[in-house]
């Protein structure tokens, strides 16, 4: 596994993306194995980029440097907090169960195919 680390400022979010064009939208689609009638594409299309003007009309938002990155925006006090619970390993009985159905296993590890990439022009 490769951790990558980064760090975004408000200056550094240019995302490029104004909207998911047909093109990326037809890639993606082909990439989830989906099949959608064009009217269902089309549809879907356009909730995405609904989505995606949400999301930047919230990121115009500005917010004070002194309010941590995963503050929430109502505090609660301690007395409506749910109390943490105790972590506790514990073996799963259902392992057997979930690797019969698998189609691939190799040593008790569930094996997926790889997924094809391709640059989007």
């Amino acid at each position: 596994m490769i951790a990558v680390e980064v760090i975004v400022t408000r200056e550094s979010r240019d995302y490029g993306l104004d909207e998911i064009s047909e093109d990326v939208f037809r890639h993606l689609v082909e990439l989830a194995a989906f099949h959608l009638e064009d009217d269902e594409a089309a549809y879907l299309r356009r909730e995405l980029n609904g989505q995606l003007k949400a999301i930047r009309e919230l990121d115009a938002i500005e917010v004070g440097a002194d309010v941590p990155i995963t503050s929430h925006g109502v505090p609660f006090a301690a007395a409506m907090r749910l109390p943490l619970r105790q972590d506790r390993i514990e073996p799963s009985t259902a392992a057997d169960d979930i690797l019969e159905q698998a189609p691939d296993v190799e040593e008790r590890s569930i094996i997926v195919p790889d997924i094809p990439h391709e640059e989007i022009t």
